[in-house]
């Protein structure tokens, strides 16, 4: 026990000390699975709250229930939608002006990020802001039985941030003992035909219990007031690739971003009212079941203070169920200098869903 308390002290501990630029030109490819020794998540767990025992304890968030009067025969498939917040914008160019440097190292915060992953246990994790794949999430998660792909941005602005760990990007995780790829595509966003720095990653699994396929997406769309007309070219684009893969809806669908958008934005609505047939699961927590949280960002800059909307978990009316969904925090447990702080390591809100298929796979409802 001991001398595996240490090995993950050592894995948790190891940083690369060159920028992943360098070490991993080649982003556009999975790295090769390393063959090392899983990791019991109870003690890694345990070993990150160890390095976390000067903060302030996790809040606790429940899960509402919102079963209908569906059965399932199998386990539910958790996701978890993050926007992680990239180390070098965080402490680079963000400028959370409330937020106590400390809270922002990096040795630390990547345990408070480790430790909400290991808390839900999610069967699939979809995260924004990624600059520390390969040091980091790569390595301890595909030691968990995950089975990883990163996508970088083009041009990320990490890479403006001294000391850098390389471009950030989204990444997709899945459990190797639920799921098999049938296929998988990285997606470059276009708007008005022009590439964007923006970029997607979507891939068809195989549940291995029932033999269900469903094609799962994760993407961060731009950012700022003023890119609306952005946004929304770069939802339509992602849309027609997602028809395309999913053949028209036939293959269900769950798609995870940091969509940059309110509700009342163009992106949203195409989304809502798009052939894919598509619902955002958090709606369900309101009480009439169309309206979405009153936020899933909440931080302090130095041009005020920002509440807003814009995390989303779409999915399949028609083939899928909302089991259940985290609950977010509370105004009073975010605190009034709010995200990220000593007690939770980003800016954005994780999001996590349970979902389970509905017993007709091809009927549209």
């Amino acid at each position: 026990m001991g001398t595996g308390t240490s090995r993950l002290y050592s894995a948790l501990a190891k940083t690369l000390n060159s920028s992943a630029a360098s070490q991993h030109p080649e982003y556009l490819v999975s790295p090769d699975p390393e063959h090392l020794e899983p990791i019991d998540p109870k003690e890694l767990l345990e070993e990150c709250r160890a390095v976390l025992h000067t903060r302030p304890p996790r809040f606790q968030r429940d899960f509402v229930d919102l079963r209908t009067d569906c059965p399932s025969t199998h386990p539910p498939i958790r996701v978890m939608q993050w926007n992680i917040l990239a180390q070098a914008l965080g402490e680079g160019k963000d400028n959370f002006v409330q937020c106590p440097v400390e809270a922002l190292k990096w040795e630390e915060r990547k345990c408070l990020i480790l430790e909400e992953i290991l808390a839900y246990q999610p069967d699939i994790l979809c995260l924004q802001e990624v600059d520390h794949y390969f040091d980091t999430f790569q390595p301890l998660l595909s030691r968990l039985g995950y089975q990883g792909t990163f996508f970088p941005k083009p041009w990320s602005p990490c890479l403006d941030v001294e000391h850098n760990n390389g471009p950030d990007g989204c990444a997709l995780f899945f459990l190797q003992n639920r799921f098999k790829l049938v296929n998988s595509a990285n997606i470059r966003l276009t708007a008005m035909t022009l590439k964007t720095n923006q970029v997607a990653i979507a891939q068809t699994l195989e549940c291995k219990e029932s033999g269900r396929q469903f094609c799962i997406a994760v993407t961060h769309l731009k950012a700022r007031t003023g890119w609306e007309r952005f946004r929304s070219a770069q939802g339509c684009d992602l849309l027609q690739n997602l028809q395309n893969i999913t053949q028209g809806a036939k293959i269900p669908l769950i798609v995870c971003g940091d969509f940059n958008a309110e509700p009342t934005e163009e992106v949203y609505k195409h989304f809502a009212s798009s052939s894919l047939n598509l619902n955002s699961a958090y709606k369900l927590l309101s009480a009439d079941g169309q309206s979405e949280p009153p936020y899933t960002t909440w931080k302090i800059r130095t041009s005020g203070e920002c509440r807003h909307t814009l995390d989303y978990i779409w999915y399949s009316k028609h083939a899928l169920n909302v089991r259940s969904a985290l609950d977010l925090l509370t105004e009073e447990q975010i605190g009034p200098n709010r995200l990220p702080s000593f007690n939770y390591p980003s800016d954005h809100l994780s999001l996590v869903c349970d979902f389970s298929f509905t017993e007709e796979p091809d009927g549209l409802s």
